[in-house]
């Protein structure tokens, strides 16, 4: 399938999602979001591959929602947007892959929150964060829900009231991005790191993502009993076994979903 607003392909065991509407920045348009929710969905159901990459095409990673679809509509049309918006984010987390933003330029509003809903992100040091809403009199309430969970209450919310911009170093030391290289090597350091990922069994790494969220918000005794049930059941897979006995044997392991 032809896509208009982005563009999809695999390298082996890792998929690359584009954006690539550079003259708007990027902007996750009502199109742009539809297509991205048939890319993921594709993902999903693709077991040849381990990781998926996030980019965008141009200087910059994506300025957010495009907001002329946003002037004298309804609120219908408004929770149309922000419907499907938050579902094509949410797949980001429900699909068994691991995703890696690659940040480039700005990204702002909705474009952040994309960025901290994947599950790692990579940006160049020229890279910069910010949700600017409550500067034009639309607070980034979406954004809000990624960051927070990102980098915690009290840095999420400086970064929520003030709008300002965040460069690169500075949303690394609060937990908002995982890696900073330079400009000329962030195609080759992520994926790198998405290759370096790839290398481990799928079914591993699809337990591994979906337990994270499972349990990272809940008690200690409940995130315990959920791990402990989990891994419990890990062993019993295939992956799993010939992974321990390779490790025993000094052996490399041989993975079923290759």
């Amino acid at each position: 399938m032809s896509y208009n607003e982005i563009l999809y392909n695999v390298d082996g065991t890792v998929g690359f999602l584009t954006l690539n509407n550079p003259d708007r920045v990027n902007a996750l348009s009502k199109n742009m979001i539809q297509e991205m929710k048939d890319v993921l969905a594709k993902v999903s159901a693709d077991a040849s591959i381990k990781v998926l990459v996030i980019r965008a095409a141009g200087k910059h990673f994506c300025a957010g929602h495009n907001l002329a679809e946003l002037v004298d509509k309804g609120i219908k049309a408004y929770t149309y947007i922000f419907d499907q918006c938050s579902e094509m984010m949410q797949m980001i987390h429900t699909i068994p892959q691991p995703v890696i933003a690659q940040v480039q330029g700005i990204a702002t509003a909705a474009g952040c929150q994309l960025a901290a809903w994947c599950d790692l992100v990579v940006a160049e040091e020229g890279a910069r964060f910010a949700t600017p809403g409550v500067k034009i009199g639309l607070f980034c309430t979406t954004p809000m829900v990624a960051i927070t969970r990102a980098i915690g209450r009290k840095a999420a919310m400086e970064m929520l009231l003030t709008g300002r911009y965040y460069p690169a170093q500075e949303a690394k030391q609060i937990g908002l991005v995982n890696r900073v290289v330079p400009l000329s090597d962030l195609a080759s350091e992520t994926e790198s790191l998405a290759k370096d990922i790839a290398g481990a069994s799928g079914l591993a790494l699809s337990i591994g993502k979906q337990g994270f969220y499972a349990q990272v918000d809940q008690p200690d005794t409940a995130a315990l009993a959920f791990a402990k049930n989990t891994i419990a059941m890990n062993c019993t897979a295939e992956d799993a076994q010939n992974g321990i006995k390779a490790f025993i044997n000094k052996k490399t392991p041989v993975w079923q979903d290759r």
